[in-house]
């Protein structure tokens, strides 16, 4: 019998998302064994200081593509906004799978958004890009560090250290939790992570036998959708140091892709919406648009 073994993080959401992938490999390879391999990666085990100041989201993936290096896993699921814009070399993304909601998630137990928050309120966000989008709608809010899994944040959430938190709709929604959701931050007034939604398999580069059973679930949609998110961030070196949104839809026969800049000091930022047919080059011509209208300027100061 065929097998298939998956590297996955030991969080809730990871071994959801794997098992979901898994489901699927099982459904589209009818026959196919496959197996699981969880993995504790230091992005999970060092939860005292944001994803910026310990080397950023790549710490999610070293561990998994470590071990589909010494041969103990054939690929690894993510969440595609925790890849960074460029892969190590050696690994590609054969699959990338239809996208869930990619708006993110207002979450709080007694007001129902975020113009309901009174002056001063804690809201609880690591993410620089959502900081800066709350930062321009609320500057009067007091911002304080979240990191942890979807659990532990909620719990944070219920034991009073919050009036709010802002999370993923769609992790919330593959744990079950959607009713968690008092409203969704949603295109185009508030702008998502490039990729946001969307789930990712990795595979070593020349691995033909897992490529070629992973290409069953890659849906084109979603990957030209995000890749013209992800080519925008990788034209303004974005990374989680950095508040960069994206978002691509189809647009009749093409893509229109809106992209943000912001500051999560000042709530300052810049906007561009672009139309276009090719990916890569809706993100490079959002990115240069961007950059004409003065997103350099906070880019530096991110930096």
């Amino acid at each position: 019998m065929e097998r298939l073994r998956i590297a996955t993080r030991k969080s809730p959401l990871a071994l959801w998302q794997t098992e979901h992938v898994a489901a699927r490999l099982r459904a589209a390879h009818p026959g196919l064994e496959v197996e699981l391999l969880p993995l504790s990666t230091r992005g999970d085990e060092i939860l005292d200081r944001s994803l910026a100041a310990i080397g950023g989201k790549g710490l999610f993936l070293k561990e998994l593509e470590l071990a589909m290096q010494r041969g103990e896993a054939d690929c690894a699921v993510h969440s595609l906004k925790d890849v960074p814009m460029e892969l190590e070399p050696g690994f590609v993304l054969p699959a990338i799978l239809p996208r869930d909601d990619p708006a993110d998630a207002f979450v709080s137990n007694a007001f129902d958004g975020l113009d309901a928050l009174p002056r001063g309120a804690r809201v609880g966000t690591s993410s620089l890009r959502r900081q800066a989008q709350l930062r321009a709608v609320r500057p009067d809010l007091r911002l304080l560090d979240l990191r942890g899994n979807v659990n532990t944040r909620l719990a944070r959430l219920d034991a009073g250290d919050y009036d709010a938190i802002v999370l993923a709709c769609a992790g919330l929604r593959r744990l079950g939790l959607e009713a968690r959701i008092r409203a969704r931050l949603a295109p185009p007034r508030w702008l998502p992570a490039p990729a946001q939604g969307a789930i990712a398999v990795e595979c070593l580069d020349g691995d033909a036998r897992t490529a070629r059973l992973l290409a069953a679930l890659d849906d084109a949609p979603t990957r030209r959708c995000v890749g013209a998110e992800r080519a925008m961030n990788r034209a303004l070196h974005g990374s989680c140091h950095v508040p960069v949104a994206a978002f691509a839809e189809e647009a009749g026969a093409g893509l229109r892709l809106s992209g943000l800049v912001g500051s999560a000091a000042d709530g300052r930022a810049v906007r561009v919406e672009v139309a276009g047919d090719e990916p890569e080059a809706l993100g490079r011509e959002a990115a240069r648009r961007l950059l004409e209208d003065g997103a350099g300027d906070l880019l530096g100061q991110a930096g």
